[in-house]
């Protein structure tokens, strides 16, 4: 006799009332915006590798959301493990920006893959900012202007520093949630649920059968 049964994702009958699956892939949707809303500028402000960076990470969000939808725990585990490059690319930024070290935005345009002079949008764009153009600038390369960028409230480089801290702090959530998620459900499957584990494959108990012999009838005639 049965006396109690432990609660799975997977069951209709007796399913889990903390873990849902839909609510679960609500909680990446803000990694998710917040992926898009930074892949937007960069693309303002053609900075190739972020770009590239920032479609990668797009495409690792959605296969977190989708393993946990579905309940799949090697995408979680995926997921998580590009979360440990993603945090690592997001600290390279911000040392980049604030020139850390030997890094020069001056000299580095690593941003660009060294294909054009092009900052960050936030540099003419940023709150505050006053852009004016320098005529007749001995600095101007061919096809350039120089400009003069002043009364800036909060200058780029501590825009796009922030920006990564933020986007280090939302996948050091996710890492814990990817992992979190996938344990439990690693721990589903290995379980064996009777009663969530027969409803999920519609089993039904074997019919009585009748122990009555027939004997054959024979009349006269």
């Amino acid at each position: 006799m049965v006396t109690g049964a432990t609660c799975s994702p997977r069951s209709s009958r007796n399913p889990c009332p903390s873990l849902s699956g839909d609510d679960s892939g609500l909680s990446l949707s803000l990694p998710q915006v917040a992926a898009l809303e930074r892949q937007i500028f960069d693309f303002l402000g053609y900075q190739w590798a972020p770009i590239l960076a920032n479609f990668l990470h797009i495409m690792a969000v959605i296969l977190g959301i989708f393993g946990t939808v579905q309940y799949r725990s090697r995408y979680l585990i995926l997921y998580a493990a590009w979360l440990v490059l993603w945090v690592g690319w997001n600290a390279f930024i911000i040392c980049f920006y604030l020139e850390v070290g030997q890094l020069s935005q001056d000299r580095d345009f690593i941003m660009t893959f060294n294909t054009s002079l092009h900052r960050s949008w936030w540099m003419e764009n940023g709150p505050g900012c006053l852009v004016t153009p320098v005529l007749n600038s001995r600095l101007a390369l061919e096809d350039h202007h120089v400009i003069s960028v002043t009364g800036c409230l909060l200058d780029y480089p501590y825009i796009e520093a922030l920006s990564s801290a933020l986007q280090i702090f939302l996948a050091l959530f996710g890492f814990v949630f990817a992992c979190y998620v996938s344990k439990v459900f690693l721990e589903e499957e290995d379980s064996f649920d009777f009663i969530g584990g027969f409803d999920s494959y519609g089993y039904q108990a074997p019919q009585k059968t009748s122990h009555l012999q027939l004997q054959p009838l024979y009349t006269s005639g």
